[in-house]
Order: structure tokens, then C-alpha cells, then sequence
């Protein structure tokens, strides 16, 4: 048995005129009405490509037919149909028309005589529909053929406009487009977190026979489970998000969309979809059949769907979908805040959690002391479950607030950038021994670049009311240091963290008249054309020191 390729190149209006034309000498019986019909319907259809896989696409309510014909060869031939629907569901069926073949061929060549057509027209309709189908999954038919046949397919859409893919072939001795399941397709899940879903699935036995050809991809959401990889681009496409070419899923260079997030790591292709519906993630992961899923919200039920891609083809096949849900999140520890007491809490910026700490007053007026030692924080207050401060520290920031005795106090704390943050924290009655110092209006240090010389540079920087100790230290550090050094500094840090040799003087003083109350000092015995970084540190009555903003200073090349 082979496919009948001079058909695909035979004009079908020839086709259409040689059974018109010999139709017309024959009586007109239902049964030949029948036959001169179906006929019709196969004359207006088109050739269906034998191992390749062709994309239909549907009209609503309006069938659309394709053909192919199977001539004599040897007994029992089989051949496959697959047909995937990509988004609602459809109807199809296979029709036969069995002997046709035969007179069709010989009616196009013109080597037929009048008794083979009068006959052919006298006999009654043998077309018979051999498998029909209704729905949206993936489905394969398996025919055997012994006899010349001609083959119809038809598919209708009653939901909407739609597309699907076919495919056919009549050589299973090769080996098939799509790659091949295990016995048993199901995905399991073995592990559930709060924000993680670990997975499992059998082997392809494709993966064991082309491993470099064959890679396993996964799909993530929160809507539902997808019964083939056009059914899942469809979907999302239809979403509002541009879908970038089937990830097979071919790892082939492509522009993302602005709400598409792309992450290669450990050999691994992470498309991330953002979009009002939901997150949908798209996780190529080579070969290997387990996967943990990372980043998770809690207490979110999810869908999962593997598919197993030929890089080669890009067609591929589904394993079960499966879904799970994400542990509730824990309850956060509650940290007890006690009067006077300072605690530093670091905070974790790339889970953006918050960090609860909760105080029962004491006192009719209390304050809350907060230090940013490093990076972004957030900070909100609430007492008796309602708000009394949200917002963004930065350096030192004082909240005194009012209330009532035994009044609950919650504060909440969260990093607001990627990397950790860290925070000092106190809270005491208003009336209570200040922990940190005097704060002049501004932290700033100032440089003045026509005091700069070759060896030396002078700085001042602003003082308070109180008398109070203030110690300069410096650094040498080279050009591409500076941002880091900036970045990472830790403002809470006091001089015990630094060498004794950076230590360049203590000193003394204040100032009743603010307008008065600054200082300057110039620092000797640098090297030319260096960068050094200078910090000054505010010692308080409780020793707690309270670091300037660094600044950086170079000295001059030529003097």
C-alpha cells in the first residue's frame, strides 16, 4: 500500500469533469444520486500530505473535508490518523470509499470504457463512515486497509473558530512523528512546600533511544491542565500574552515580550508569562524526568503538564496532567519587644517576607527608635490591628506615638530590594534614656575641592547642641571598589570594625548656636592621585555610635 501522489498533482476540476460527464448517461437513482454526491464531497476536498503533519484551520459551523487514497500492494497495510485539537472542542470522523479508487484513477488517465463507468454508476453507494469523534483531546486511529480505498476526512467546529493538526502516515516502519509515551503517562507529585511542588514521571521510551533529540518541557498555571501543547500556546495566546515559538520548544533565538520573563540556569529555559489570569510558566529541563517547581504562592492550587518534545520535528506528545496545591503559609514568629532593648533584624530580600515584632505598652507615650544599617526597609505600625505608620527608613527615623496602657503594638518589617536588608530596633517610654545620639540636621560629609592638595584633603561636617565625641577614619581603595564599598557599607557597624590603621582622630565638640555647630578638619599624609573613602562616627551618651555618610575624596596628581 502507498499513498496515490499523481492525485496531488491532478487538477481537481478534471476530476469533477470526468464524473460529470460520464454521470449524465445513466439513469438517476436514489442510491446513484448517493453515489454521484459522495463523490462530489471527495472531488471538493482536499489532499491530505502523508507523513507530515498539517495544520487545518476551522470555521465555525462549516465543515472542512481532506482525502487520501490507499491503491493494491500488499494484504493487510496499516496506517495512522492522529488528530490534535488546539482549542475547543471538535467534531471529526473517517469515511471510506471502498473499490473507488481504482475507477477514479483510470477516469482521470481516460483509459476507462463505457461498460466500467455504467457499472460503477449502477452500483450502490459504498461509502461508510469507519470512526467519528467528538471532544478536545488528542486521539489516534489505527485502520487496516486489504483493498484499493479512498479516504475522507471531515472536521467541523461548532463553539468557534478554531485550528487543529492532522497527521497521517501509511510507513510505520520508520518510526512516528511524535515521541513516544510511557505505559503509563502519569505525572506524580512526590513533594509539596509552601512555595514548592516537586514532580516525577516515567521515562519517554524516545528519551532512551534519542536522548540528544528528545527534551522533557513543563507547564505551570493556575487555570487548568492542557491536553496538547497547541491546546496550551492556544490559551495563552488568547490571554493577551505573545506566546514565543513552541519552546522547543526549540531554544532558537527569539525577542520576549514585556510581560515575559526569561531564566537559562543549570542548563534549564524558564519562560515566565506574567498576565491578569495568572502566572504561566513554560521549564525546559533537558532529560530529566523529576523536577521541583520553586517560587510558588502559598496556599495556590496549580496545574502541571509535561510534554515530551522532538527538537527535531517540534511535535511532541502529553503526559497527564496532574495538580496540586501549595501548603498555607505559616503563621510568622512574633518577635517580643521589651523597653530599652535593641535588637538588629536582617531581612531576606529575595523572599520579601515580613519580620513581626510586637511590644505591650507600658506606658501612655512610648517611642520607636529605627537604624537602617544596609539596604531598603519598610516599616508599618500598627496598634490594636490599626494602622499608625507605613513607611520607607532610611537612616535614623524616631515615631512617637500615644495611646492608652497595655495597648498592642505590631510592627512589621519587610526589605524592599532584592538583596537583605538589616535594621536596628528599640522601642522605650518617651521619658526614657535616649539610646542613640543627637542627630545634627544632616549626615552628610562635605569635601572642598580647592583645599584638595597632592597629600591631603579637608572635610567638615555638621554637629549638634550636645557635646559629643566624633571619631574620622579613612580607607585607600581603587576606582572600581567605590560602588561596592558605597553599596555594602553597614551604617550600623561602629569603628570596632575597622583596622586601627584607618583610624585618623577623635575629637570633641558642640555648639549652642546650630547655625555655628559644624566642623572641619584637613587629613595629611595621603598619597597623590589616590581615592580614599572617609567616615565619621557620632558617639551618644549611650556609646552607640551613628555613622556618616561615607564619602569619597581623591587627591590631586600634580601639585
Amino acid at each position: 500500500l502507498k499513498m496515490s501522489w499523481f492525485w496531488f498533482y491532478l487538477p481537481l476540476h478534471l476530476l469533477m469533469a470526468a464524473c460529470l460527464c460520464h454521470s449524465i448517461k445513466a439513469p438517476t437513482t436514489s442510491s446513484q444520486q448517493s453515489f454521484k454526491t459522495d463523490l462530489f464531497n471527495f472531488y471538493h476536498s482536499l489532499m491530505l500530505a502523508d507523513g507530515k503533519e498539517t495544520t487545518v484551520h476551522l470555521l465555525k459551523d462549516i465543515p472542512k473535508r481532506y482525502y487520501f487514497v490507499l491503491e493494491e500492494g500488499r494484504a493487510l497495510a496499516p496506517f495512522t490518523i492522529t488528530v490534535t485539537p488546539c482549542d475547543v472542542p471538535i467534531e471529526w470522523s473517517i469515511l471510506v470509499h471502498k473499490a473507488s479508487a481504482s475507477f477514479l484513477g483510470k477516469a482521470a488517465r481516460g483509459d476507462h470504457d463505457t461498460e466500467e463507468v455504467s457499472k460503477s454508476q449502477k452500483a450502490p453507494s459504498m461509502v461508510s463512515t469507519i470512526f467519528n469523534y467528538k471532544g478536545n483531546s488528542v486521539e489516534t486511529y489505527m485502520g487496516m486497509s486489504s483493498h484499493s480505498a479512498l479516504y475522507m476526512l471531515e472536521f467541523l467546529s461548532t463553539e468557534r473558530d478554531t485550528h487543529i493538526t492532522v497527521y497521517l502516515t501509511t510507513d510505520t516502519t520508520s518510526g512516528q512523528l511524535y515521541p513516544e509515551l510511557p505505559v503509563d503517562p502519569r505525572i506524580d507529585v512526590i513533594g509539596i512546600g509552601h512555595t514548592t511542588v516537586t514532580l516525577t514521571w516515567k521515562h519517554s521510551p524516545s528519551v532512551l533511544q534519542h536522548r540528544e533529540n528528545i527534551q522533557y518541557c513543563l507547564l505551570v498555571n493556575e487555570k487548568h491542565n492542557y491536553k496538547s501543547l497547541c491546546a496550551a500556546e492556544t490559551a495563552i495566546r488568547s490571554s493577551g500574552m505573545k506566546l514565543p515559538p513552541t519552546l522547543a520548544l526549540s531554544l532558537s533565538p527569539y525577542l520576549l515580550e514585556p510581560q515575559q520573563v526569561m531564566i537559562l540556569s543549570n542548563s534549564e529555559l524558564s519562560i515566565i508569562n506574567k498576565a491578569s489570569s495568572g502566572e504561566v510558566r513554560q521549564i525546559c529541563m533537558g532529560t530529566k524526568n523529576t523536577y521541583t517547581v520553586l517560587n510558588l504562592s502559598p496556599s495556590t492550587q496549580y496545574y502541571f503538564d509535561v510534554f515530551i518534545v522532538n527538537l527535531l520535528t517540534n511535535a511532541s506528545a502529553a503526559y497527564t496532567g496532574t495538580f496540586a496545591r501549595t501548603l498555607e503559609e505559616p503563621e510568622p514568629k512574633v518577635t517580643e519587644l521589651k523597653d530599652g532593648k535593641v535588637i538588629q533584624v536582617v531581612l531576606d530580600g529575595k523572599k520579601q517576607k515580613f519580620y513581626s515584632l510586637q511590644y505591650q505598652a507600658r506606658h501612655k507615650k512610648i517611642q520607636f527608635t529605627f537604624q537602617l544599617c544596609r539596604g531598603q526597609v519598610r516599616v508599618h505600625i500598627t496598634k490594636n490591628g490599626k494602622t499608625v505608620a507605613l513607611e520607607n527608613i532610611s537612616g535614623l527615623r524616631y515615631f512617637l506615638l500615644k495611646g492608652k496602657l497595655l495597648d498592642t503594638y505590631l510592627v512589621q518589617l519587610r526589605s524592599t530590594e532584592q538583596s537583605n536588608s538589616s535594621v536596628k530596633v528599640q522601642v522605650s517610654p518617651h521619658f526614657h534614656k535616649p539610646l542613640f545620639p543627637l542627630l545634627p540636621e544632616s549626615l552628610k560629609i562635605k569635601s572642598f575641592s580647592k583645599l584638595r592638595t597632592c597629600n591631603s584633603v579637608t572635610i567638615a561636617w555638621l554637629g549638634t547642641q550636645e557635646e559629643s565625641k566624633y571619631c574620622v577614619y579613612k580607607k585607600r581603595i581603587e576606582e572600581d571598589q567605590v560602588w561596592m564599598e558605597l553599596r555594602s557599607a553597614d551604617r550600623c557597624s561602629g569603628p570596632e570594625s575597622r583596622h586601627k590603621s584607618e583610624k585618623v582622630l577623635c575629637k570633641y565638640f558642640y555648639d549652642i548656636n546650630l547655625q555655628r555647630a559644624v566642623t572641619t578638619e584637613t587629613i595629611k599624609g595621603l598619597d597623590a592621585g589616590t581615592l580614599y573613602l572617609f567616615d565619621v562616627y557620632l558617639f551618644g551618651p549611650s556609646g552607640i555610635p551613628v555613622r556618616y555618610h561615607s564619602k569619597v575624596v581623591k587627591t590631586r596628581k600634580k601639585c
